[in-house]
């Protein structure tokens, strides 16, 4: 049965026969009686006893009424649901990074969520590059990734990812002929890294300063693609996962080198603060993002 003729059942009690349902139902008179003569005809019952000036319901007609009403609450329900939903979802997120190596795949995701999501605005904010965990504290930016699950209280965490830095150098590199790459072979080694503060280094802070390695020197070069050149000239150490390297062609002179007994693996985060995890337009973005880089 179709919905409108819930409708115009439930506008002839309201207004207490047709003449007086034509003009709320933007029809003619002669329109919805026509509807109505269809309907009693497909139910195989009359729905009103008709009279001059006002109409009554019939035995079956009211349940019908009764059961028109419920459909018709619910469908109301749900329309304003909906719209209580999509006003949820839109929302500008911005979003940033401990470390500079994770931007890269950024762009096509961010092309993507504008194909799903029109309403959702991403922004990278490279400013915050380093110190994402305190400007989502200060509400400078939506989304943090890091790769140390924070203790603040007011945050939460979605692990999404985990991956492994290798050692890259040059095939002809002295410390090629070592299986394994431990701390103290670093120690004579020049360090390439993106930037600083070294803090923000993996392989510094979790894999060196332990051991209290300091190479002989660290260079910072933000662009990948002149550090690969670098070591494809056989100058340095550069430490990455081989996922940030999928872009770039890579020379057939350097090779990988496992850091550590049982290697170098990071797990990854996702970090909001905790009132803004209820918003439906930072749990699509999640969702969406766990998908692709997990």
């Amino acid at each position: 049965m179709e919905i409108k003729y819930f409708k115009l059942i439930k506008t002839i009690v309201e207004e207490g026969n047709l003449a007086n349902s034509a003009g709320r139902l933007f029809l003619t008179q002669s329109a919805l009686s026509h509807q109505l003569k269809e309907l009693e005809l497909q139910l195989g019952f009359k729905v009103f006893f008709r009279k001059r000036s006002n109409w009554e319901l019939t035995e079956e007609g009211a349940e019908l009424y009764k059961l028109g009403n419920s459909i018709l609450e619910n469908i109301e329900t749900g329309l304003q649901n909906i719209k209580k939903i999509q006003a949820g979802s839109i929302g500008i997120i911005k979003v940033s990074t401990e470390c500079y190596s994770f931007y890269h795949g950024f762009p096509k995701f961010i092309q993507k969520m504008g194909f799903l999501y029109p309403e959702i605005e991403v922004d990278l904010a490279l400013e915050s590059t380093h110190h994402p965990i305190n400007k989502l504290v200060s509400n400078e930016i939506d989304i943090a990734i890091v790769t140390a699950k924070p203790t603040d209280e007011s945050l939460v965490s979605i692990p999404f990812f985990e991956d492994e830095v290798f050692a890259i150098l040059h095939k002809e590199n002295l410390m090629n002929n070592v299986k394994t790459m431990l701390p103290e072979h670093f120690t004579n080694s020049h360090l390439i890294i993106h930037s600083y503060p070294l803090e923000t280094v993996s392989v510094y802070e979790i894999f060196l300063k332990p051991q209290k390695i300091q190479p002989n020197k660290i260079s910072a070069i933000p662009l990948t693609q002149v550090a690969l050149e670098m070591i494809d000239a056989n100058i340095g150490v550069m430490c990455m996962p081989k996922w940030a390297l999928k872009s770039f062609k890579l020379p057939d002179t350097i090779v990988f080198k496992k850091l550590g007994k049982t290697g170098l693996k990071r797990k990854h985060y996702l970090v909001v603060r905790k009132p803004d995890r209820e918003k439906k337009y930072i749990n699509d973005f999640i969702s969406n993002f766990v998908e692709e880089f997990s």
